[in-house]
C-alpha cells in the first residue's frame, strides 16, 4: 500500500516526491511504499507542530484527557487494521500484537489521567511578602523516535505523554513498520486531536541520518525521546548534547534471570520460555541470560528444553507463539552467536538457526561462559543462553557482568533473599518471581548503563515531558539595598 506521511493534519508526500519501500519479511513482497523525507520535510512538520502548540497549550486538562479518552476508544476499535498492517510488515504473531493495541490503549488512558497531575508547589521564601511557586509547564515541539519491535506500544508510549501535558509532537516512523507508525497519528485525529499536534515523518534507511539529525539540531524542537539500539541512541545523545537538548533513551538489553537453588523450578521456565521467545526475543527486556543455580541447573534445562520443544512455530498468521523476525540480518547475527559458543564449548539444546528465511525455532543454548560472544551481546533473537552459577553471589556477579541494565528477574522461595538479590542488580527493573518482559502504563519504565537514562511512565513522564519552572509575585514596594 502506499502512503504518505501526516503533516499538519494532511496526508503529503516527501518534498522530493521520492518514496522507499518496506517489503514482508516472510514473502519478501512490498506491503509498503513510503515517502523517503528530507530535511526540508523536517522543517514542514516543525512548522506544523509549532503551530498546533500555540493553541493545545492552552487547552483545558480535562478537555485533553476527554479527548485522550476518546483516541484509547478508537485504538481498541482499529485492533484488526493494526494487527494487518503490523504484521505484514514486521511478521509478528496475532499475540503479540495484540497486546501491543491493549497496553497502547491503557497508556493513552493513563496519559488522560496524568493531564490533571501537572502539580507544582508553593516553597517558603526568604524574601518578605513574597508568594514563590514551582510550576510545571508544558515544553513545546518534541520529537518521539520510536522503534518496530513493538511497533505500536513504543510509538504511543513516545508521543502520548507529551501530548497529554500539552506538548506538539513529531514521530519518525521506523523503516520498518512506516504504515504502522503512520497510522498512530491517524487514529489520534480520528479520536479528536487537532491537527498538527502530531506529526508523523518517514523515511528510508539510507535517509535516516539526514532526517534525524534534522529534527534534532532544529531550534524549534525543545526534547528528544528515543527507543531503539545503544549504537543509534549514542549517536542521538551526543547530538541532543551539541544543541543542549535533554533527551530520553531507552536502549539495548541483555536481561538476567537468576534461578536460585530454592526456585520453584516449573515456574521459572514459564517465566524463562515467556521472556525469552515473546515476539521471537525482539523485546528489550527479553530473557538473554538464564543464570541457574548449578545444584538444580540439570534439570532446570530438561525441563526448560522440554518447554521451548512445545512452542509452535511458522506463519504468524497462524496460531503460533513464534513468528517470523522482522529480517533476515537477525537470523545471520544470531547464526554467528551461536557458531561461535559452540566453537567454544556451548551446546545447542534445543532448537538451532535455519538454512534460510526468516521463521526459527525457540533455541537455547547452554553451557555459555565469558569468553562466548552470546554471553555479552545482544542477539535480539528467538535464543536464550544459559549460565550456570557456583551460589547465589555468583549470579549476582554474572548478572552484572554486562554493559546493559534494563529489565532483570530473580526466582526462589526466600523472599527475603530474593529481595537482597534484587538490590544487588544493576539495572532500572527488577522482577521477583515473574519474568524479565513486563510493562505497565504507570510504572517508572527505563533502564541503567548502556541501556540509557530518563524514565517513561506515570509520574516520570511527566517530569520528563514539561518544565519545572520558578514563579514569584512579590511586593512591587520592596526594599532594594540601593
Amino acid at each position: 500500500m502506499k502512503i504518505d506521511m501526516l503533516l499538519g493534519g494532511e496526508f503529503v508526500a516527501s518534498s522530493n516526491s521520492n518514496y522507499f519501500e518496506r517489503r514482508n519479511p516472510i514473502s519478501c513482497e512490498v506491503v509498503t511504499t513510503a515517502p523517503a523525507a528530507t530535511k526540508a520535510d523536517v522543517d514542514n512538520a516543525v512548522a506544523c507542530a509549532s503551530e498546533a502548540f500555540k493553541t493545545w497549550s492552552k487547552v483545558g486538562p480535562s478537555a485533553r484527557r476527554a479527548i485522550l479518552l476518546k483516541v484509547a476508544d478508537e485504538f481498541e476499535a482499529a485492533a484488526s487494521e493494526f494487527m494487518e498492517v503490523a504484521a505484514g510488515e514486521t511478521g509478528a504473531t496475532k499475540i503479540w500484537l495484540g497486546f501491543n493495541v491493549k497496553l497502547a490503549a491503557g497508556m493513552i488512558r493513563e496519559a488522560a489521567a496524568m493531564t490533571t497531575q501537572l502539580k507544582g508547589e508553593v516553597i517558603p521564601s526568604d524574601k518578605p511578602g513574597s508568594l514563590a511557586m514551582a510550576v510545571r509547564r508544558p515544553v513545546g515541539v518534541l520529537v518521539g523516535m520510536a522503534p518496530w519491535n513493538a511497533p505500536i506500544i513504543l510509538s504511543v508510549r513516545a508521543v502520548v505523554m507529551p501530548i497529554a501535558c500539552g506538548n506538539s509532537v513529531i514521530l519518525k516512523a521506523s523503516e520498518r513498520c512506516p504504515h504502522t507508525h503512520r497510522m498512530i497519528g491517524e487514529i489520534f485525529e480520528r479520536g479528536g486531536l487537532p491537527k498538527g499536534v502530531i506529526n508523523v515523518v518517514t523515511h528510508s534507511a539510507e535517509g535516516a541520518p539526514e532526517v534525524v539529525s534534522a529534527l534534532i539540531a532544529h531550534p524549534n524542537v525543545k526534547r528528544i525521546n528515543f527507543t531503539g539500539s545503544t549504537r543509534v541512541g549514542r549517536i542521538v545523545a551526543e547530538q541532543a548534547g551539541k544543541h543542549l537538548k535533554p533527551v530520553l533513551l531507552e536502549l539495548g538489553g541483555k536481561a538476567p534471570m537468576i534461578v536460585l537453588k530454592d526456585a520453584d523450578i516449573d515456574a521459572a521456565v514459564n517465566a524463562a520460555a515467556f521472556g525469552a521467545f515473546m515476539n521471537q526475543g525482539q523485546i528489550c527486556m527479553s530473557t538473554e541470560r538464564v543464570i541457574v543455580d548449578e545444584s538444580i541447573a540439570a534439570e532446570f534445562v530438561k525441563r526448560f528444553v522440554e518447554k521451548a520443544k512445545s512452542l509452535p512455530y511458522g506463519d504468524p498468521a497462524q496460531n503460533v507463539v513464534l513468528g517470523s523476525v522482522v529480517d533476515a540480518d537477525i537470523i545471520e547475527n544470531v547464526r554467528s552467536l551461536v557458531e561461535d559458543a559452540e566453537n567454544k564449548g556451548a551446546k545447542v539444546a534445543t532448537g538451532g538457526v535455519p538454512e534460510s528465511g526468516t521463521i526459527m525455532p525457540a533455541t537455547i543454548v547452554d553451557g555459555v561462559v565469558k569468553d562466548m560472544e552470546l554471553y555479552s551481546e545482544e542477539s535480539f533473537g528467538p535464543i536464550v543462553a544459559v549460565l550456570r552459577a557456583r551460589d547465589t553471589e555468583h549470579a549476582i556477579e554474572l548478572a552484572n557482568d554486562s554493559s546493559y541494565g534494563l529489565a532483570a528477574s530473580v526466582f526462589g522461595s526466600d523472599i527475603n533473599e530474593t529481595l537482597r538479590v534484587a538490590e544487588a542488580i544493576d539495572s532500572g527493573i527488577c522482577h521477583i518471581n515473574g519474568p524479565t518482559v513486563a510493562d505497565e502504563a504507570q510504572m517508572p519504565f527505563g533502564g541503567t548503563k548502556a541501556s540509557g537514562y530518563g524514565k517513561f511512565g506515570g509520574q516520570s513522564g511527566v517530569e520528563q515531558f514539561t518544565e519545572l519552572r520558578w514563579i514569584t509575585i512579590e511586593d512591587p514596594h520592596q526594599h532594594y539595598p540601593f
